[in-house]
């Protein structure tokens, strides 16, 4: 039965485009002040972002941390989006991974890195506040995160920075391209029952 079950949520996942990796577990923790998540493997770094970058391009990828007091939810109670900007060195096989921010101030960026190394950058960066945070009831958290095609930085891109806005009406909308989504669910959590790090716990 269990096989069964498995196999039905796979094939749904297909169905909806949501990749493979998607089956990862997400774990949720506090660090200091903030909620912040980790994935074993999300392999986001693979197929035509991972062929684009080794072209040479500089590729895009947007994610989404939302926190939900149900799982079928469609407005989150809290949010974190972020947009970042890929490119691969193929002399060292390393990825170079920029953070994009409001204003140039905003961003932060690493270099010399691994693909396992520059994913958990990304996810570091993708975090909520404690303080909304639901403090007496149960809640969800979900990871959207997708590569970006050349038509989603039309509106998204500006000066001086990121039009937040515009980067959180895309993920009310199907990805472009749906093979290249990573969709992960988690929950129920209570806040007082997360476990506790001191690890960062400021803002990156």
């Amino acid at each position: 039965m269990k096989t069964r079950i498995l196999l039905a949520a796979v094939l749904i996942c297909a169905n909806l485009g949501v990749a493979p990796a998607a089956q990862e577990k997400l774990s949720v923790h506090l660090d200091g002040d903030y909620l912040r998540i980790s994935i074993p493997h999300i392999d986001f770094l693979r197929g035509k972002p991972l062929d684009r970058l080794k072209d040479g391009a500089s590729v895009g990828f947007i994610g989404q941390l939302s926190i939900m007091t149900s799982p079928n939810s469609l407005t989150p109670v809290a949010r974190s989006v972020a947009r970042f900007a890929l490119s691969y060195d193929i002399w060292e096989e390393r990825f170079s991974v920029t953070k994009l921010g409001q204003t140039p101030e905003s961003r932060t960026s690493g270099s010399h890195l691994s693909a396992q190394a520059t994913e958990n950058w990304c996810l570091d960066r993708l975090l909520i506040d404690r303080s909304q945070l639901p403090a007496d009831r149960d809640f969800y958290v979900q990871l959207d995160f997708r590569a970006e095609s050349a038509a989603d930085q039309l509106g998204i891109i500006g000066d001086p920075g990121i039009n937040i806005t515009r980067l959180i009406e895309m993920f009310g909308r199907a990805p472009r391209s749906p093979q290249e989504r990573w969709l992960f669910n988690s929950g129920p959590f209570r806040l007082n029952d997360l476990k506790k790090t001191e690890i960062k716990g400021t803002r990156g």
